[in-house]
């Protein structure tokens, strides 16, 4: 039975064996005994990594058992292993050689928080968004038959990575082509946890057995010329099969249904796998289990231990005024920001419906769900949908706000575009996780949308500088007729003071923050109070752009007849950012002036803490500044006095 902690270990615990796993091959020479003793350990180093670092560990917990039986049972790297998001990957990250590095997870040049190719030869497919798995397993088990390379490949997934379509594409091609793909569902809600029982582990056992799969692969060359006897043996197993496992729509599909099987029970599954691992075509095997698994917290609340914070020392005395001052500094996060707005709003308008494709948390849906439950929908992991949704929503007066990630609206792009813009429709979409992310790196990083958004007829693109901004930007969209957006960054902002009354925004007019000489920072979103600063120090002038569509087209003109050098700030791409629609401004109007863009570089950011992140591109004060000084060097133009 697995141990169960109760604190997140301060100091890193006495792991015996599972300081002899240098690599899977080690796991494969551990007696059963073992192999229990290694899961316990497992769990306790990775909660101890975590207090360190802070990360995802609800995920990791719950897949501990199934993580060592994969590795013990395929001959990894040679057979593939594909995770799915790639949130539970911490516990296989320990055992494939990089056990010394973890106190290094999602720190500036220390190991991602996901799968990645270039980490290690064991992670065959790199990934940070959902229901990607069986597609890339399936490419791999494909091309590996074409290239006569025999080797086994698993696809990992969640329950929650199984509600997008693409998951269902990829297991209807799978049948399709009839590879050797083995898919792992794991399935940690509790609705279906009832049918784990007995019965239905008895049958899992008799379905995976070598006579059972021999049998069934016999009875189906019999029956080739019998097809009324084939029909009736089949549809005889898929009713039994009904009676004690989800396996009918899987069967449909073409899978080879085999389940449902306790995820915690480690003997049990090697013995499963074991029995699984040489059948041809594809297999789907459900299991069960629980997210935080071997953590009572996490157990209790899976949802608030999805991810943990570092732990901090505590100093040894806290007054009470240190306490209140903390209390007092605490500036709202964005989310939030866009959580009251959204009661605000539905509370003077019943047309308002919320939508999230499974971000109720992370987005600041709470509040919103609870007090407009008949107003709100989670759609799960589903972007495409949620934005056709919206769009059916609008065609009959509805006023649908899609809360969604920057990064994840890439998945509804063509919906974006075909749904909702190419009909005017009138959809708000509130893309939380603009610009750089911190820990999460490269594929969470909202580092696009301006470039993909703007160039959309019909779209509205708002890029608030703080949190009152947000506020009044969010209103300003959901008045507006037609679709708009309004980017905003994960975390906090600089502390604006938030006002409670809501004020349209004229459409496309950007205001003044600062008046200097020779130089212009044209800014964009939530870079303003390091562009003020930059500007501070370069006696330059600043404005707050706030629209990237419609431009303000008087203040660039204005600006550029004042000023000798033009600069364009923003958290974005620089490639067809903000920037790009400033410069292709001034071209269509015959302005010829030196214009610098910065922006995000045409690279990949890897993770890091946000403002390693900011200054690592040149975003944070010091480097607007290098920048800026680097271009009047080369323009010739003299430095301005610092103020």
């Amino acid at each position: 039975m697995a141990k169960t902690f109760t604190d997140i270990p301060l100091s890193r615990p006495d792991t015996p064996l599972l300081d002899r796993i240098s690599a899977p091959v080690d796991l494969r020479q551990l007696t059963d005994a073992q192999l229990l003793q290694v899961t316990d350990e497992l769990r306790a180093f990775m909660l101890y990594c975590v207090g360190k670092t802070g990360g995802h560990f609800g995920a990791g917990l719950g897949v501990a058992e199934l993580t060592v039986a994969l590795h013990y049972v395929f001959d990894t790297p040679n057979d593939r292993l594909v995770w799915d998001v790639g949130h539970q990957t911490y516990p296989h990250k320990i055992l494939t050689g990089r056990r010394e590095q973890m106190l290094s997870m999602r720190q500036k040049d220390g190991l991602s928080g996901f799968p990645k190719r270039s980490e290690s030869e064991y992670d065959t497919f790199g990934v940070g968004h959902s229901s990607t798995s069986i597609s890339a397993a399936l490419g791999m088990a494909m091309a590996s038959n074409q290239l006569g390379e025999e080797r086994r490949t698993v696809a990992v997934m969640g329950d929650g990575a199984m509600t997008a379509g693409m998951a269902f594409e990829a297991i209807n091609h799978a049948a399709h082509v009839d590879k050797k793909l083995l898919v792992v569902l794991n399935d940690n809600q509790m609705s279906i946890s009832h049918n784990s029982g007995g019965l239905s582990t008895y049958f899992a056992k008799l379905w995976s057995s070598k006579f059972y799969t021999n049998l069934r692969e016999s009875g189906k060359k019999a029956l080739r010329s019998l097809p009324q006897a084939k029909n009736f043996v089949r549809r005889t197993e898929e009713y039994m099969k009904s009676m004690v496992s989800p396996a009918t729509i899987f069967e449909e599909l073409g899978f080879y249904y085999i389940g449902l099987i306790d995820g915690h029970d480690l003997p049990m599954l090697v013995e499963i796998l074991e029995k699984l691992k040489d059948i041809d075509g594809p297999v789907l095997l459900h299991i069960i289990t629980q997210k935080g698994k071997g953590f009572e917290p996490a157990q209790n609340d899976p949802v608030g231990y999805h991810a943990l914070n570092k732990i901090e020392p505590k100093p040894a005395v806290q007054t009470a005024v240190a306490q209140a001052a903390k209390v007092s500094s605490a500036k709202p996060k964005y989310q939030k920001v866009f959580g009251d707005w959204l009661c605000d709003m539905a509370e003077k308008d019943q047309r308002l419906v919320g939508i999230t494709p499974a971000m109720c948390e992370g987005s600041g849906m709470n509040d919103f769900a609870e007090r407009f439950p008949d107003r709100y929908e989670d759609v799960a992991i589903a972007e495409q949908h949620a934005v056709t949704l919206a769009a059916g929503m609008a065609c009959e007066g509805a006023k649908p706000v899609v809360a969604i990630y920057s990064t994840f609206l890439q998945r509804g792009y063509d919906q974006l575009i075909h749904d909702v813009a190419l009909q005017n429709l009138d959809v708000l979409f509130a893309m939380d996780r603009a610009g750089l992310v911190g820990e999460d790196g490269a594929t969470h990083a909202g580092a696009y949308d301006i470039s993909y958004l703007r160039c959309i007829p019909n779209m509205l693109v708002m890029a608030p500088s703080d949190e009152n901004e947000t506020r009044q930007l969010l209103y300003t969209g959901f008045i507006h007729q037609g679709p708009a957006a309004v980017r905003y960054p994960r975390g906090t902002g600089p502390g604006a003071q938030i006002e409670q009354a809501m004020t349209a925004v004229p459409i496309g007019k950007g205001t003044m923050r600062r008046t200097g000489a020779q130089v212009a920072i044209l800014n964009f979103g939530t870079t303003l109070a390091s562009a003020i600063e930059a500007a501070e120090h370069l006696n330059a002038s600043v404005a707050d752009m706030r629209f990237v569509k419609p431009i303000d087209e008087a203040l660039i003109r204005q600006l550029a007849a004042d000023h000798q050098l033009l600069v364009t700030v923003e958290e974005n791409s620089v490639a067809g950012g903000a920037g790009a629609a400033v410069s292709e401004f001034l071209a269509a109007q015959g302005i010829v002036m030196p214009v610098l863009h910065i922006g995000l570089p045409d690279k990949f950011i890897d993770h890091g803490k946000h403002h390693e992140q900011l200054g690592a591109v040149g975003l944070d004060c010091a480097g607007i500044v290098h920048s800026i000084e680097q271009r009047l060097s080369v323009l010739q133009l003299p430095k301005q006095a610092i103020h």
